[in-house]
C-alpha cells in the first residue's frame, strides 16, 4: 500500500495549486464588488453612456450568463425607448467563448476540490496520528508551490509587460480571433479595458497568496506541536 499512498499524497500535493487559484479565479468571476470597482475605477458609465443602474444590470446579467445554461447572452440597453442589444454578434460569439473557459475552471476547481477533500478528510479521521503529519507535511509542500507559482507569474509580469502576456494568453486560450474587438465601439472592451484585468490579477494573486500562506502556516504550526509531543516528523516516505 505504500506506492499507492505515495502516488495518493503526491496528486493531492498537486491539486492544491490549482484548486485555489480555481477557486479564486470563480470568485472573481462572480463578484459584483470587482465589477462595480472596475467600472468606477475606470470611467466606464463616460465611455459606454451607460448610467450606475445599468451597469450595475449588466454586471449582474454577465453573471448569471456564466452560471446558467444558455449558450448565448441576451443583454439589451435602453435607447431611444426602446431596447436594443448591448453587444454585437462577435462579442457575443467571443462571451460564449468566455464561458466555455469559465465552466473549464469550475470544472477543475469541482474536480481538485473533490478529491482533497476526500484525501484530507481519510487522513483526519484515520486514527494514526502519522496520517495526519502526512496531511500537515502535504498541505505545506502544497502551498509552497502555489506561493511558488503566483511568485513566478508576478515576475513574469514584471519582465515582460501585462499587455505582451495578456495577448499572448489570448492567442492560447482561443482558436479563433473573435477577442480582436475595437475599443472605440465594442462595449466588452470598453466595459473591462486592459487596467481592469490587470487588477484582476493582482487581486487573484493576492488573495490566492493569502490562502496558500494561511495554509503553509497551518501545516508549519501542526508539525511542530507534533514534534514537540514526540509524535515524530513529517514522513512523506
Amino acid at each position: 500500500m505504500k506506492v499507492p499512498g505515495n502516488i495518493a499524497r503526491w496528486v493531492f500535493i498537486f491539486s492544491l495549486p490549482p484548486l485555489i487559484i480555481s477557486a479564486v479565479v470563480n470568485f472573481e468571476f462572480n463578484s459584483m464588488w470587482l465589477y462595480e470597482n472596475g467600472f468606477a475605477k475606470y470611467g466606464v458609465s463616460e465611455t459606454t453612456g451607460l448610467d450606475e443602474v445599468e451597469l450595475e444590470e449588466v454586471a449582474r446579467g454577465l453573471i448569471d450568463y456564466f452560471n446558467s445554461s444558455d449558450e448565448y447572452i441576451a443583454l439589451t440597453v435602453k435607447r431611444g425607448g426602446e431596447k436594443v442589444p448591448l453587444f454585437s454578434e462577435r462579442e457575443i460569439l467571443h462571451l460564449k467563448d468566455v464561458k466555455a473557459l469559465v465552466e473549464m475552471n469550475r470544472h477543475l476547481l469541482t474536480g481538485t476540490a473533490v478529491y482533497v477533500g476526500i484525501y484530507a478528510g481519510l487522513c483526519l479521521f484515520w486514527r494514526r496520528s502519522r496520517y495526519r503529519r502526512k496531511l500537515a507535511c502535504s498541505v505545506v509542500i502544497g502551498s509552497l508551490i502555489t506561493l511558488g507559482t503566483i511568485v513566478a507569474l508576478g515576475a513574469g509580469s514584471m519582465l515582460f509587460d501585462f499587455n505582451s502576456l495578456f495577448t499572448r494568453f489570448h492567442l492560447i486560450a482561443f482558436t479563433n480571433e473573435l477577442w480582436m474587438l475595437d475599443p472605440r465601439k465594442d462595449y466588452l472592451i470598453m466595459l473591462f479595458p486592459e487596467g481592469f484585468w490587470y487588477d484582476a490579477a493582482l487581486m487573484m494573486g493576492g488573495i490566492g497568496a493569502a490562502i496558500a500562506g494561511a495554509l503553509c502556516g497551518s501545516g508549519v504550526i501542526y508539525l511542530k506541536r507534533s514534534r514537540e509531543k514526540g509524535e515524530g516528523s513529517c514522513g512523506m516516505s
